[in-house]
């Protein structure tokens, strides 16, 4: 038996879909140890297919305890290197499990919660809510960020109020957001560990999210979202299953000295922003109808 050593760098969503490899890596080598090492080990928390999980920030003794005088498999790394994430040319996990020579058989991304987690984490999000639960997520990133609004992921301040108003008499909506964020009228602001938002997502009634941990997290639940795209695309990072909602075509021409792999930097360089304003990026009446009909 040897220690198989899976390592995921980088945000909680890329984590979530990690979920997904370590089903192939499990499937691959079923008589072996599968170690995760991640900066958010509670997705992986109550999986069957993993034997340890280590925190980035807290490795005591690894070498110790996961290396010396054993046999290990290490795969450390890094799918957003590969040609084909470059070239946009497959979905990330068909490029995560071609990286580690896994065959790809359709693996989605899972959370093991259990009841029991989803009714005590879900009380204190009922007891706010008077009518049916709406949740959405509109910005996304790193905490204590530079820009806050990313124009390249997030969804347009004055687009996501829009769509908070029409829903707002007939849903309670909490809005998933850090302090630093940027808050919406005629919602909750939804704080928690990762498994109480997890919770709070199972219980809703509809859901609109970016392309940020939300959506993973509840495609990893078998739950449907309507989900909103500019930069980034579904077929790369999204779900089939979704309802996913591209941005406008763009309007102006962006200026993009600072690119480098990628089209657009993530965190939502004004420098390139291709609209002439960022009430041209989505229709808020679109995403409205979509939401309807889910």
């Amino acid at each position: 038996m040897q220690n198989i050593i899976f390592q995921i760098e980088g945000g909680l969503g890329k984590s979530i879909m990690g979920t997904a490899v370590v089903e192939g890596l499990a499937k691959k080598y079923p008589k072996d140890n599968i170690i995760v090492l991640t900066s958010y080990p509670a997705v992986f928390l109550g999986n069957p297919y993993v034997h340890r999980v280590y925190s980035h920030s807290q490795m005591n003794y690894f070498y110790q305890d996961v290396i010396e005088n054993k046999q290990i498999k290490a795969f450390l790394h890094n799918p957003y290197q590969e040609t084909s994430y470059i070239t946009q040319s497959e979905h990330l996990l068909e490029t995560w499990f071609a990286m580690f020579d896994i065959k790809y058989r359709g693996e989605q991304p899972q959370l093991f919660i259990n009841q029991r987690e989803i009714a005590f984490y879900s009380k204190g999000f009922i007891s706010q809510a008077k009518k049916p639960i709406m949740v959405i997520q509109t910005n996304g990133g790193a905490e204590n960020q530079q820009i806050k609004y990313s124009w390249m992921r997030d969804l347009p301040v004055q687009t996501a109020q829009q769509v908070v108003d029409y829903f707002k008499d007939d849903f309670t909506i909490f809005h998933i957001r850090r302090n630093d964020q940027i808050q919406l009228q005629n919602t909750i602001q939804a704080q928690g560990d990762f498994r109480a938002l997890c919770a709070l997502i199972s219980i809703a009634q509809k859901r609109l999210f970016i392309d940020s941990f939300a959506q993973h997290a509840a495609k990893a639940m078998g739950l449907n979202s309507v989900v909103c795209w500019i930069g980034n695309s579904p077929a790369q990072f999204g779900y089939e299953t979704n309802v996913n909602i591209m941005a406008n075509s763009e309007t102006r021409k962006p200026e993009l000295q600072n690119a480098r792999f990628t089209k657009y930097n993530i965190s939502g360089d004004p420098l390139e922003f291709p609209y002439n304003d960022e009430s041209e990026i989505f229709n808020a009446s679109t995403i409205i109808d979509k939401l309807m009909l889910v």
